[in-house]
C-alpha cells in the first residue's frame, strides 16, 4: 500500500509566518524525485526555491501563483514511490517537513491571489549543491549541502525564481525576451530592459507574418462606438456603480499585501507599539564642504563618530527584560526603498571605512536590494540606521525606531539659508537633521549631544 506524506512550508526567515507562491515547477499528477525544485516562494526579504522533500506523484498543491501560505500548513500532498530514493524519517534537514497531517487537525487555506493563477509547466533538473552549510538567499537547507539557486529552464525559457517573480511582476513575457546570461539564462538586466522598450508585454499577439498585409480590412467594426470604454460613475439607471466587480485587482479595491511590504506592515506595526519615540531636528551647516564630498559617505561618517561619542545612541534595547547592549562597533542599517517596499540592509563596520569603502558597501548594498539577491543575514542585525529621504524630498522627519535598536537617523533634502556671520549675513548650505530615539533607553540629552556630534563632523571641510 503507498504511503502518503503532506509537505509543510517551512520557515523560510527568522520567524517569517507566512509566504506567497511564486511559481510551481510541478503540476499535480508528476512525479518528482527528492530534493528536485518543487516551487520558488517569495519571502519578506527574498525569492527562495524550495526544494521537495519526497520522491513520488504529487497529490495535491495547496495554493496557486500569487497566494500566501502561512508557515507550518500544507504546501503540498505526496504519494510516496518505494522505488525513488527517500530521506530517512531521522535525518535532520533543517527545516520542518512534516508527516501526514491528522484528520482531525484542519489545514490552513491559504488567502486568495490577487490576480488570476497562472500555470506553471512542470521542470524538474537536479539542483546544483555546493558546501556551504551557512544560509543564502535562493537556497534551502537540504540535508548536508545548499542547493543554490539556478537557472531553471520553464516553459523552454531558463531565468532564475527571482527573475521570473520580476518578469511577472513587470508584465514581461520570459519567452519573448532576449537572453544574456549564462547558457542562455535571462538576466534581471533583460528584463527591466524588456519593460523599458515594450517589446515582450505579457499577452501581447505575436508578431504579424508576412500573409497578414493580405487580409481584408474589418467592416464596420471600425466606425462602431466602443461603450465598454467609456468611463461613467453611473449605472444605466442613473445609480452610483463600482468601477470593476468585487475581486478585480484595480485602484481603490482591497488587494492582500505579499512579501515585503506585507513584513514591512507588520514590523512597523510592531515598532509603533513598543518604542517610546523621541524626535530632535537640526540643521548640519556644510558651508565649509570642498567640491567633491559625498554626502552619503559624509553622513555614515558623522553617525560613527556621534555613536564613539555617544555609545547610548548606538545600542539595543529589550524592553522586556529591561537590558542595555552598548556596541563596540557601528553596523547601520542604510534604508532602501524599493517598488516592493523598504528595505534596510546593513553596512557593516561602518567605523572602520573610508569615504571609498562607505560609497562601495552602499552601491553594492543597493545592488543587490534591487536584484533580490542580497543575503538574508545582511538585513538584521544592523546597531543603527539611517534613512537619506532627503535625496527625493523633504526637511523633517520622525523615522521609525525598529526594535533591538535605540535610534534612527534622518537626512532632509539639502537647502540653502541665510545665517548670520560677522559683519552680515551669508547663504549657507544645510542638511535638515533629525533623530528618533526610543526614550526608555536613552536620555534627551544624550540625543542631543549625539545630534550635535554629527553637526560638529558635517562642518568640517573634509
Amino acid at each position: 500500500m503507498s504511503q502518503t506524506k503532506n509537505f509543510n512550508l517551512p520557515d523560510l526567515g527568522e520567524g517569517l509566518p507566512d509566504a506567497t507562491i511564486v511559481e510551481w515547477f510541478v503540476k499535480e499528477g508528476d512525479v518528482i524525485r527528492l530534493d528536485e525544485p518543487l516551487v520558488s516562494m517569495e519571502t519578506a526579504k527574498a525569492v527562495v526555491e524550495v526544494p521537495s522533500p519526497f520522491s513520488g506523484k504529487v497529490l495535491k498543491l495547496s495554493g496557486t501563483a500569487g497566494d500566501i501560505i502561512p508557515t507550518g500548513s500544507v504546501l503540498a500532498s505526496f504519494e510516496l514511490d518505494p522505488n525513488l530514493p527517500q530521506r530517512a524519517d531521522g535525518q535532520d534537514t533543517g527545516h520542518s517537513h512534516g508527516h501526514a497531517a491528522p484528520a482531525a487537525a484542519p489545514t490552513p487555506r491559504p488567502l486568495p491571489a490577487a490576480a488570476a493563477p497562472v500555470a506553471a509547466e512542470a521542470a524538474k533538473p537536479a539542483a546544483a549543491e555546493r558546501d556551504d552549510a551557512g544560509t543564502v538567499v535562493g537556497a534551502m537547507q537540504s540535508s548536508n549541502a545548499v542547493h543554490a539557486e539556478q537557472a531553471l529552464a520553464v516553459g523552454g525559457v531558463k531565468a532564475v525564481p527571482a527573475v521570473r517573480a520580476m518578469a511577472r511582476k513587470l508584465g514581461v513575457d520570459l519567452s519573448r525576451v532576449a537572453a544574456t546570461g549564462t547558457d542562455g539564462a535571462v538576466t534581471m538586466a533583460d528584463v527591466k530592459q524588456a519593460a523599458a522598450n515594450g517589446t515582450a508585454k505579457l499577452g501581447a499577439a505575436p508578431a504579424p507574418v508576412a500573409a497578414a498585409a493580405y487580409a481584408a480590412p474589418a467592416p464596420a467594426q471600425v466606425s462602431a462606438p466602443v461603450q465598454s470604454e467609456a468611463r461613467t460613475p453611473l449605472s444605466a439607471a442613473g445609480k452610483p456603480m463600482r468601477t470593476q466587480p468585487p475581486g478585480v485587482v484595480a485602484k481603490g479595491q482591497p488587494e492582500p499585501l505579499k512579501g515585503v511590504r506585507r513584513n514591512m506592515a507588520r514590523v512597523m506595526a510592531d515598532a509603533h507599539s513598543k518604542v517610546v519615540p523621541t524626535t530632535l531636528n537640526d540643521d548640519a551647516d556644510i558651508h565649509a564642504w570642498l567640491p567633491g564630498n559625498d554626502v552619503t559617505a559624509r553622513l555614515v561618517r558623522s553617525i560613527v563618530v556621534a555613536a564613539q561619542k555617544v555609545p547610548a545612541m548606538n545600542a539595543w534595547f529589550d524592553g522586556e527584560a529591561l537590558t542595555r547592549t552598548l556596541h563596540a562597533q557601528v553596523d547601520i542599517g542604510i534604508a532602501v526603498d524599493t517598488d516592493d517596499g523598504l528595505f534596510v540592509p546593513a553596512l557593516r563596520n561602518a567605523d572602520m571605512l573610508d569615504a571609498r569603502g562607505i560609497r562601495e558597501g552602499v552601491n553594492r548594498l543597493r545592488e543587490q536590494v534591487e536584484s533580490r539577491s542580497i543575503a538574508a543575514s545582511e538585513l538584521s542585525g544592523y546597531t543603527i540606521s539611517l534613512s537619506n529621504f532627503g535625496m527625493f524630498a523633504g526637511r523633517y522627519a520622525t523615522p521609525v525606531v525598529v526594535p533591538p535598536c535605540v535610534a534612527i537617523v534622518g537626512a532632509g533634502r539639502a537647502r540653502h539659508q541665510m545665517t548670520p556671520v560677522m559683519g552680515g549675513v551669508e547663504a549657507h548650505k544645510v542638511i535638515p537633521l533629525s533623530v528618533t530615539f526610543d526614550h526608555r533607553a536613552a536620555t534627551g540629552g544624550e540625543a542631543a549631544r549625539f545630534l550635535r556630534a554629527m553637526m560638529d563632523d558635517l562642518a568640517l571641510a573634509s
